[in-house]
C-alpha cells in the first residue's frame, strides 16, 4: 500500500469522531457479554462528545496553533512570488471554480488575492495533487484565482505535491533567495513554515482564515456543545498528529 495512502487512512482511524463511534460499538457489541466494559465505553464516549464539541474548550486548544502571526500588511519592498499551499476542492463541471472549493483552499485563495492586490508585482503559485479528482488542487486553485481577477499569466501551478513536506520541497528551488509570502490556513502555518525553512526558503507569513476569533462578548450559546467545533477540534487533532509526524522526522 502506498505509504502516503496509509498515514491518511491511519490518521482518519484517530479522529474524535471515529475514536467515539468506535466506542460506542464496543458499547452495543459487550452490552450483555461484558456490561461493566460496555458502560465504561460508554461513558468516555459521551464524555469525548461533549468534550469535542464544547467551544471552550475547543478554542483553548486551537489558539495556541493560531497565535504565532499576525495577519500580513504591505511590504516595504516587492514580492516575487506568494505561495498558496494546497487544500481541497470537488469538480463539478456544472459550477464556477470558486464554488469547487472547500472552505480550506477558498479561504487561503481569498487571503492570496488580497495580497495580490497589494502586490501586484508578484508572481502567485498555486499547489497541491488531485487527491482522486480529476483536477489537481492547484489547478482548480488556479481557476478560481483567474475568476477572481489574478491574470493567468502571473499564476504558476505545482500540479503533484501530496503533503506539506512535498510542497516546500518541490517549490524551494523556483524561489530560493527571494521574497516569498506563503499563504495557507493560519493552523497550519507554523507546520509549514519550518519545512520551507528546511528547504532554505525565508518566507512572510500570511495565515489565512482562523478559526478562533476573539471577541469581548459571547453569547450564551458559545458554551453550548457544537457540530463546527466538533470540526475544529478534529482539525487541531490533525495538525498535532502533523506536528508530532514533523518532529519525529527532524531526528
Amino acid at each position: 500500500m502506498d505509504l502516503f495512502l496509509l498515514k491518511k487512512i491511519i490518521s482518519a482511524m484517530i479522529m474524535p469522531l471515529n475514536v467515539i463511534l468506535l466506542l460506542l460499538l464496543i458499547a452495543i457489541i459487550f452490552y450483555r457479554l461484558k456490561p461493566k466494559l460496555s458502560f465504561s465505553a460508554l461513558l468516555i464516549a459521551s464524555a469525548l462528545l461533549f468534550l469535542s464539541t464544547f467551544p471552550p474548550l475547543s478554542d483553548t486548544l486551537m489558539a495556541p496553533l493560531e497565535d504565532n502571526y499576525p495577519a500580513f500588511s504591505k511590504q516595504k519592498k516587492p514580492v516575487n512570488y506568494i505561495v498558496i499551499l494546497g487544500g481541497a476542492h470537488t469538480t463539478v463541471d456544472s459550477l464556477p471554480a470558486t464554488s469547487q472549493l472547500k472552505s480550506s483552499s477558498l479561504e487561503r485563495l481569498v487571503e492570496a488575492v488580497r495580497i495580490y492586490r497589494l502586490h501586484p508585482e508578484a508572481q502567485v503559485i498555486t499547489s497541491g495533487f488531485a487527491g482522486g479528482d480529476v483536477s489537481s488542487n492547484a489547478e482548480k486553485v488556479k481557476q478560481a484565482a483567474i475568476l477572481l481577477g489574478i491574470p493567468k499569466h502571473k499564476i504558476i501551478s505545482e500540479n503533484f505535491p501530496q503533503d506539506t513536506e512535498e510542497e516546500a520541497q518541490l517549490i524551494a528551488p523556483r524561489v530560493i533567495n527571494k521574497t516569498v509570502v506563503l499563504v495557507t490556513s493560519a493552523n497550519h502555518l507554523p507546520r509549514a513554515m519550518a519545512y520551507f525553512e528546511k528547504y532554505g526558503v525565508k518566507a512572510i507569513p500570511a495565515p489565512a482564515s482562523p478559526w478562533v476569533k476573539e471577541s469581548s462578548t459571547k453569547q450564551w450559546n458559545y458554551y453550548l456543545p457544537s457540530a463546527k467545533k466538533l470540526q475544529q477540534t478534529t482539525t487541531v487533532w490533525y495538525e498535532t498528529l502533523g506536528r508530532v509526524a514533523q518532529w519525529f522526522k527532524s531526528w
